[in-house]
């Protein structure tokens, strides 16, 4: 049961997707669409699908959507080359795009590919997370670990695809197919995101980015 939203501790209303039996839990505060925790597909189920994934840097059509997100949502705020990527997946292709064709220096993470907390105890002057965020069961844990490794002027720069705002859509969205994607945002669910972890959102397009700024944290990121 979910009965407060997991972003805004608001009530929530229960939808339910009869085709595939699956409950989700609604926030009409911030808009956050959470799926019941008894629906939740396994970790060795959520590897597999992970593992389906075919994404290379010699496709170029690939490389051109990271390179959208790039160009929008994090080089015009960004002031330093010190990265991470968040939720990097089997193939590091965002990681890879930013040193080779941006000059950046990226260290990665990911849950399933690379586990190894390479971010503890460090600063960046950006981080990136894209199409990881729909995965995550509690979402405000995360955002809390990418404040912490954030200085003063640093960004982050979120890419997951922004829910219908009717039940019927999202029960009907291929988005939500996925079954691995478990937390569904709005432009106001990340506003919120922000005011609970001292985030500030300075950019979004209203449809999959959005990027923040950490301007509370004095510590200094090395560039």
């Amino acid at each position: 049961m979910n009965d407060f939203c997991k972003i805004c501790g608001s009530p929530t209303a229960e939808m339910l997707h009869r085709k595939f039996r699956l409950k989700y839990y609604y926030c009409h505060e911030c808009g956050f669409i959470s799926k019941d925790e008894n629906s939740l597909i396994t970790r060795e189920k959520e590897l597999e699908i992970y593992s389906r994934h075919n994404n290379s840097i010699d496709d170029p059509r690939y490389v051109a959507y990271f390179k959208r997100f790039i160009e929008e949502a994090v080089i015009p705020f960004c002031r330093g080359k010190r990265g991470l990527d968040y939720g990097s997946g089997p193939s590091p292709v965002l990681a890879t795009i930013l040193e080779r064709d941006y000059g950046f220096s990226m260290d990665i993470y990911d849950l399933f590919f690379s586990p190894d907390r390479i971010y503890e105890g460090k600063t960046y002057a950006m981080i990136t997370s894209t199409e990881v965020i729909e995965h995550l069961q509690n979402p405000l844990e995360h955002f809390e670990i990418f404040k912490k490794c954030m200085g003063e002027g640093s960004v982050l720069s979120i890419m997951t695809l922004f829910h219908p705002e009717s039940e019927e859509e999202f029960l009907n969205w291929y988005y939500m197919r996925d079954m691995s994607h478990i937390s569904f945002y709005t432009p106001q669910t990340m506003r919120v995101i922000g005011e609970k972890t001292g985030l500030e959102v300075i950019y979004t397009d209203n449809l999959r980015y959005t990027t923040y700024v950490q301007k509370r944290n004095t510590t200094r990121f090395s560039l």
